[in-house]
């Protein structure tokens, strides 16, 4: 196995956490540079366009969806011109964006969800639907500048060929900054012209509003008695045609928040059916993200964290056959980055990866295999600064992965692109 370690930076998660901050969403650090900053690696070349350009959220093909100040963007050429723009007051506050295949935009800011069918010439807000087709509108926050992360996620691909339609199924990764949120798995199978919840977890005790009035209900699923902090990553398996979600973080004595769940739908009813495959505390390789299924196996990166067992935790990247995933007997360990990590993507036999740089030496870790999982490599992409990789969204027309680099963990600071050598 070949390993190439480079590493500067040690950080601790949870005093980084405390540190970060509430009232903005997703503050964007100051320009660091004018101009495209590129490098390469043994492996990959290296991207980051320039912060006086345009925050480039998503891509698809040949199309990038961005902002910048009060306006929405959207680029058909891989980022190189802008041929469509939009005013958008709130453009700083989007925190997801999607392309569907017919070419629709969905996007959201905090706690709203916006559809785009024309190239962004217009958009209408999305209200979501409950199961029984009643409105599920966002709570009304205690403080006006933290409504919270209805819609923000942790990975980057969202939409799945499901019996010969496209399906928009994703969770929102949130309970960081922002103020409290519900958390859910959301789905849409018309473009995004409907959005629906496909999940709901419970109340947890711990993600509420302070002070609320009294009449303000709790956040969250009253029926449902499993909770979580937020979602990590949902997707899908085409082999069993069902889907896979998993959750964060911890026991915090009201009941473990880390899950996997496995979902299937019934197009015909327009009915999901969701079991809990397994349950766990934080030091566990199912506190994980970057689930993958590939030639019927599943792969997945481990996040755990909290107190150590025997010195150690439970980390790696695994795989297994679907029906041994709670039998940890049956997995195989392809590699130990050392540390935990949250966001991984497969694509033509490469598997990339990400640190969380405030729980690990690097500065700005990347986990690269060009070949399956049989040789893997690790870098320290330093001249960025403590970042974080996350929201890895597939190869573009010209062969580059997108991600974001929040700052330290969470705040946003950076796009990065990435293309593997041949």
């Amino acid at each position: 196995m070949h390993l190439t370690i480079m590493n500067s930076l040690s950080l601790n998660r949870r005093q980084w956490l405390g540190a970060a901050t509430a009232s903005l969403l997703l503050p964007r650090t100051a320009s660091l540079h004018a101009a495209d900053v590129v490098g390469e690696t043994e492996h990959f070349h290296y991207r980051m366009p320039s912060l006086d350009g345009p925050y480039i959220d998503s891509q698809r093909g040949s199309r990038m969806f961005a902002f910048r100040g009060t306006k929405i963007m959207l680029s058909e050429d891989c980022g190189k011109s802008w041929a469509h723009t939009a005013e958008f007051p709130e453009a700083e506050n989007i925190t997801f964006s999607v392309f569907l295949k017919n070419g629709n935009i969905l996007f959201a800011t905090r706690e709203r969800l916006f559809l785009s069918t024309d190239n962004l010439k217009t958009h209408r807000e999305i209200i979501v639907k409950r199961p029984d087709g009643s409105d599920y509108k966002p709570h009304t926050p205690v403080k006006a500048d933290q409504p919270g992360w209805y819609f923000h996620s942790l990975d980057g691909e969202h939409c799945f060929e499901v019996g010969g339609k496209e399906m928009l199924v994703w969770g929102n990764y949130c309970n960081v900054v922002g103020g409290p949120v519900p958390v859910n798995i959301y789905y849409s199978t018309d473009n995004g012209e409907t959005v629906k919840l496909a999940y709901s977890f419970g109340q947890n005790p711990k993600f509420q509003q302070k002070d609320p009035p009294a009449d303000a209900p709790l956040l969250g699923d009253p029926n449902n008695k499993l909770i979580a902090r937020h979602i990590h990553n949902v997707t899908y398996s085409p082999g069993e045609n069902a889907f896979y979600a998993c959750t964060g973080d911890i026991d915090r004595t009201f009941g473990k928040e880390c899950h996997w769940l496995r979902g299937t739908y019934d197009a015909a009813a327009d009915k999901w059916d969701w079991k809990t495959l397994i349950s766990v505390d934080s030091n566990s390789r199912f506190k994980c993200g970057g689930i993958n299924f590939i030639d019927g196996k599943i792969y997945w990166i481990a996040d755990a964290n909290g107190p150590a067992i025997a010195n150690r935790h439970d980390r790696g990247i695994f795989v297994c056959d679907p029906k041994d995933i709670t039998d940890t007997s049956k997995h195989t360990m392809l590699f130990n980055p050392m540390f935990e990590s949250a966001n991984m993507l497969v694509q033509d036999g490469v598997f990339v990866a990400t640190h969380c740089a405030p729980a690990s030496t690097y500065a700005c870790g990347i986990i690269w295999s060009p070949d399956m999982g049989k040789t893997w490599t690790q870098y320290d992409l330093k001249e960025f600064g403590a970042r974080s990789g996350c929201r890895i969204h597939a190869k573009n027309s010209d062969g580059w992965f997108r991600m974001d680099l929040r700052k330290g963990w969470i705040d946003r600071a950076e796009v990065i692109f990435l293309k593997p050598k041949a």
